[in-house]
């Protein structure tokens, strides 16, 4: 059921957020994660949160579709890979990062079971996705410790790519002033610009654990050759499988990535050429994290989004 706790009437708009005067490496490398144990009501929720574009808010819902289970798969890889962590401050960020993730799975959890209460079941994508990451991403039986080790090793590296693309729509988030424009719902908005923010201030974690582990760059490619085209593969499966399930539209929206790039122009989704890009900066040699977004800014967005300040006081 989602939790009652409603948080303030509207969220801070893109770009309001003034950039932190501390250089921004060093704002990074001080930075704590904590969980922030926010809380949104849905009640009011519109099914098109932004108003007349059922694409544009469809293709953003992938994210609920995807999220609860991706993210309680991606603490179990970080649980598994603890044991395996020799340094006591990667270790923190680790945890700090557990915590997060937790709390984003249900977070966008609550959202599904909403959709579900609009007429909109997402159940039969959801049980595909959970079965992605149950089984075949999940524990492989009968392995040997070595086999074991490099197993999750392998699965931090996919985690690593992964998190590269959540903190690039994190970043887009922060930076989108046309979800403003087109008044949408200001709930979503917080929800989306917290979640974001919180996967730009964590952004390192994932890349940070795989080269701990594993310093070679091969391993950086090959989780970035495997995870970018599933990932791309279950957006467009996952967007196609919303506007069909949609019962206000009776199948009569069908997605293009003609029109896809349309409403991009517009500012109400990520461009795909930038999301291709950022996909290939992850393999230049020498390439690091905290290269994308600013830790200044999801800070800034934090200290002013009405869940983080409401759990901030409820804390």
């Amino acid at each position: 059921m989602p939790r009652s706790t409603p948080v303030a009437a509207l969220a801070v708009p893109a770009l309001a957020v003034p950039a932190l005067a501390a250089p921004a490496a060093r704002v990074h490398e001080s930075l704590v994660l904590e969980p922030r144990d926010v809380r949104f009501d849905w009640a009011r929720l519109p099914l098109h949160w932004i108003p007349d574009e059922p694409m544009a808010t469809h293709v953003i819902n992938v994210l609920h579709l995807l999220l609860p289970e991706g993210e309680r798969w991606f603490v179990k890889v970080f649980k598994e890979a603890l044991p395996l962590i020799r340094d006591e401050q990667l270790r923190e960020e680790v945890l700090g990062f557990i915590g997060q993730e937790a709390i984003h799975a249900e977070a966008h959890q609550e959202v599904l079971d909403h959709l579900l209460g609009q007429g909109l079941d997402p159940r039969p994508y959801v049980r595909q996705v959970s079965w992605l990451f149950q089984r075949v991403l999940g524990d492989k039986p009968g392995l040997t410790p070595a086999q074991r080790r490099e197993n999750v090793i392998e699965r931090v590296a996919f985690v690593a790519a992964i998190e590269h693309f959540t903190a690039f729509l994190g970043n887009w988030a922060l930076n989108s002033p046309g979800l403003d424009r087109a008044k949408a719902d200001p709930t979503m908005l917080d929800l989306l610009r917290w979640h974001g923010a919180e996967e730009v201030e964590h952004r390192s974690v994932a890349f940070d654990l795989m080269v701990h582990l594993d310093p070679g760059y091969l391993r950086r490619v090959r989780g970035m050759a495997l995870s970018g085209p599933l990932l791309v593969h279950l957006w467009v499966r996952g967007a196609r499988f919303l506007l069909a399930a949609d019962p206000t539209l009776q199948g009569r929206l069908k997605p293009s990535w003609r029109e896809a790039g349309r409403i991009a122009r517009r500012g109400l989704l990520p461009d795909p050429i930038r999301s291709i890009r950022s996909g290939l900066r992850y393999l230049r040699p020498g390439y690091h994290p905290t290269q994308e977004g600013s830790s200044s800014q999801a800070l800034g967005y934090l200290a002013t989004s009405p869940a983080a300040r409401a759990a901030a006081a409820h804390g």
